[in-house]
């Protein structure tokens, strides 16, 4: 084992948003990192900024919470994600297809300058690579996939699938929901399929999208139109779908040609932003809930999708990733301070306490809100639409809702 191996006492296994961030925050405060990426470098267009139709646009996004915005502006990320393409949204709109219930969020309820901002996965794991470039403490390795990790005298071995070995003291996985690091380290987890299958593409509409998030709980399963911005070029009129469907529908769906696709999806949105005109390539992810007993053991440690995966219904994955990605750098900086062992169980049970809780919460709220808006029964149906109206009229109860959603309680 080449002895420069030994420079980097902490390895990522996955160069996600989450692993990247995470790579980024432990950099800044004081540690060496190494990354493991089983993909090959972001490649972005030759001019990022310059969307003219569906499909430029990734057709993965992710809906940023303010706390998330902040860490991302700490880290030095933020200006890098402007400069390629980044859609801010100041409402949200909420209803029931089955019923009465409706809800609108806006920022300037809770004093806020936005409720968030949209933005393409692959756009942001460019931005955070970008910035990664400059580090030299972090040492980010392209189509390099974990095969196996053992405990040595000197720390963990790390095998990679291309047989080279990587010494570390603390392995971390931010390898997503079918997590590497999760299951050869034997970390129990819990999981449930929502037997449901989650479609995603971008669309053009007639009607601008007001820089509004809109959400149509329909009796099939949620669905969620997201702006997108486009500068310079019909910049209102780009949205990023996710339709959350029963299997059986989403194949029906996945097999329409686009304009077929393009009625369907008019008619499941009730037309709120008018007919959509042009579609995107589609593609279909299955859902499912999962949760790992724990998040760490000696020497290792989870974060992000390896540790918990939730329903997509309120975008929030990501961003319970990112407050992972905070608790767990916080932990680490501060038993270093101490003088302590940063791979020790005691040091990365800190972090688990300050995080199960929190995302044991989310999960259980997303299961409420998706069972809830997923029953035809009557009096569940009468009791969500009663609930949504109560807590539109119920101004401190939504601002509650809303400072959690932000990031913000």
């Amino acid at each position: 084992m080449h002895s420069s191996q030994a420079q980097f006492p902490i390895l990522i296994n996955g160069g996600g948003m989450v692993g990247l961030t995470l790579a980024l925050a432990l950099s800044e405060a004081g540690f060496a990192v190494r990354v493991l990426d089983a993909g090959a470098p972001s490649v972005l267009p030759a001019e990022a900024a310059a969307a003219l139709g569906v499909a430029d646009f990734d057709t993965r996004v992710s809906a940023l919470t303010i706390a998330s915005q902040r860490l991302l502006q700490q880290l030095g990320v933020w200006p890098l994600l402007s400069r390629l393409r980044l859609c801010p949204y100041y409402d949200m709109q909420v209803w029931d297809a089955d019923g009465t219930g409706r809800i609108h969020f806006a920022a300037e309820e809770v004093q806020a300058e936005v409720l968030g901002h949209i933005v393409e996965n692959r756009l942001l794991c460019a931005a955070l690579e970008q910035a990664l470039a400059q580090r030299p403490e972090v040492e980010l390795l392209h189509q390099e996939r974990l095969a196996s990790f053992t405990h040595g005298d000197d720390g963990w071995v790390v095998q990679s699938h291309s047989g080279k070995q990587y010494l570390c003291e603390l392995v971390i996985g931010a390898d997503g929901g079918q997590s590497t690091v999760r299951d050869l380290a034997g970390f129990t987890t819990r999981r449930w399929s929502y037997e449901q299958r989650a479609i995603v593409c971008t669309v053009q509409s007639a009607k601008p999208h007001q820089f509004t998030a809109w959400q149509n709980f329909l009796s099939s399963g949620p669905l969620a139109l997201l702006p997108l911005l486009a500068p310079g070029h019909d910049e209102q009129h780009f949205s990023s779908i996710v339709w959350s469907c029963e299997q059986k529908l989403a194949e029906e769906l996945l097999m329409l040609d686009d304009a077929g696709f393009a009625q369907r999806l008019t008619r499941a949105s009730e037309s709120v932003l008018g007919a959509m005109v042009a579609v995107g390539p589609r593609s279909a992810f299955p859902l499912q809930q999962q949760h790992a007993r724990d998040y760490v053991q000696a020497g290792v440690a989870l974060v992000g999708d390896a540790a918990h995966t939730i329903h997509p219904l309120a975008g929030q994955g990501v961003n319970l990733g990112f407050a992972d990605v905070s608790a767990l750098v916080q932990t680490l900086a501060a038993a270093q301070q101490r003088g302590e062992v940063i791979s020790s169980l005691q040091t990365l049970s800190r972090y688990q306490r300050q995080r199960k809780a929190s995302n044991l919460g989310m999960m259980l709220a997303m299961e409420a809100f998706k069972q809830g808006f997923g029953s035809q029964v009557l009096p569940v149906r009468w009791l969500r639409n009663a609930g949504l109206k109560f807590t539109s009229q119920t101004l401190p109860l939504k601002q509650l809702l809303m400072q959690q959603a932000l990031g913000l309680s």
